[in-house]
């Protein structure tokens, strides 16, 4: 006996879709709770402001460095042409340091990347 999955899949889809359990549910909240509830979110808020706006300016600082990263893969364009068209004049060696930091730039680009949600916490991140 062997399993057909040609016939399995389908079902197993149809399975899926069809379950029971999925269905979202609306839930409401009566609107005096809301009335008794509201001062303690304020509180709550209030309490919670200072750690919100740090982890927004360390959020924002770290999307302004990853900004900088994508701005710096331009560095490989230009390091080639220093490289070729300003060899006769000296300029080979800021060529290669360019085309090195246009090389690296994605790679910091993509660590700044997975980075970005440890600095919305608050968090300096490493780097």
């Amino acid at each position: 006996m062997t399993l057909d999955l040609k016939k399995f899949l389908p079902l197993l889809v149809a399975l899926m879709l069809l379950w029971p359990g999925v269905a979202p549910e609306a839930r409401a909240m009566d609107p005096v709770t809301i009335a008794i509830l509201a001062p303690l979110a304020v509180k709550a808020a209030q309490i919670a402001a200072p750690y919100v706006v740090r982890g927004f300016i360390c959020g924002c600082k770290q999307m302004a460095k990853m900004g900088i990263d994508l701005v710096k893969i331009l560095n490989l364009p230009f390091g080639l042409c220093q490289m070729t068209l300003g060899a006769p004049f000296g300029y080979f060696r800021h060529g290669a340091n360019n085309c090195w930091l246009g090389l690296m730039s994605p790679f910091k680009f993509a660590w700044d990347t997975l980075v970005l949600p440890i600095a919305f916490t608050g968090v300096d991140p490493p780097g």
